[in-house]
């Protein structure tokens, strides 16, 4: 998963978390893009090619969501990402694509409530966001998002955990050979007071043995869909039919 920065303005942790991904940033395509990938083309591809106007990816980290939406819209797509090495890899996705659809997406470095944003996109994707924003934050990027959003626009948000763990839960990343190394890694979960502490293992092996290892800790906070529908409804939003995967939450901005 990519825990990522959309909009932090009332998180006092968020400049020490805007840079902390210093070392996911290297292992995140390499262990988990291909399976991300096809997620995202599962639950946002239909929404996103049926944009009229414009598409908004709010965190987005290495450019899942925003790969995706060049390939399945023909609008401009609005990607928002401020963790400068998260973005780096987005960049250098970018550049490699041909200059048709390059020239569709904007790449904005700050913090959604920060871009100047005002009725760029009919459809808005939060993937991989919300859950690890602080409940302010969380609670400030939904206004932000209704600005950036024409009046009928659709706005998709993965949710976050609805509680916290009951014990100490381990998820193993798919192991990958690039030349003579294999790379791997696991994320570990455990509770913390009312925050879930999400640790990355990474490692670098070859036939020696292990050459590389290094660790990064990220906060996520649980939140119900009621909880998030109610504070989407704050800022105008009404729930659409639930989706077919529950992680997902769909909303339409009322008309003002």
């Amino acid at each position: 998963m990519h825990p990522s920065t959309a909009d932090a303005s009332a998180d006092p942790l968020y400049q020490e978390r805007q840079d902390a991904y210093a070392i996911s940033a290297e292992f995140y395509d390499v262990l988990q893009a291909e399976r991300d990938g096809a997620r995202v083309r599962q639950l946002y591809s239909g929404d996103v090619g049926n944009a009229r106007l414009g598409v908004l990816d709010v965190g987005a980290g290495t450019g899942r969501v925003t790969l995706m939406s060049l390939m399945e819209s023909r609008v401009p797509v609005h990607a928002v990402e401020p963790a400068r090495s998260m973005r780096s890899v987005l960049m250098t996705h970018l550049a490699s694509m041909p200059a048709c659809l390059r020239t569709r997406v904007t790449v904005h470095p700050h913090m959604l409530g920060e871009a100047a944003l005002h009725g760029v996109a009919d459809v808005a994707v939060c993937h991989n966001t919300i859950a690890c924003l602080h409940p302010a934050s969380r609670r400030a990027l939904w206004p932000a998002i209704a600005t950036a959003l024409v009046p009928e626009g659709v706005l998709l948000v993965q949710l976050p955990p609805a509680r916290l763990p009951h014990h100490e839960t381990t998820h193993d990343l798919p192991t990958q050979r690039v030349g003579q190394h294999e790379y791997g890694g696991r994320m570990v979960a455990s509770a913390d007071k009312n925050r879930i502490r999400t640790r990355f293992d990474y490692w670098v092996r070859n036939e020696g043995g292990v050459l590389r290892e290094h660790n990064e800790t990220f906060w996520m906070w649980p939140a119900s869909r009621t909880q998030v529908i109610g504070e989407l409804a704050k800022s105008g939003f009404t729930p659409l039919p639930e989706r077919a995967d529950p992680a997902v939450l769909a909303v339409r901005l009322r008309s003002r």
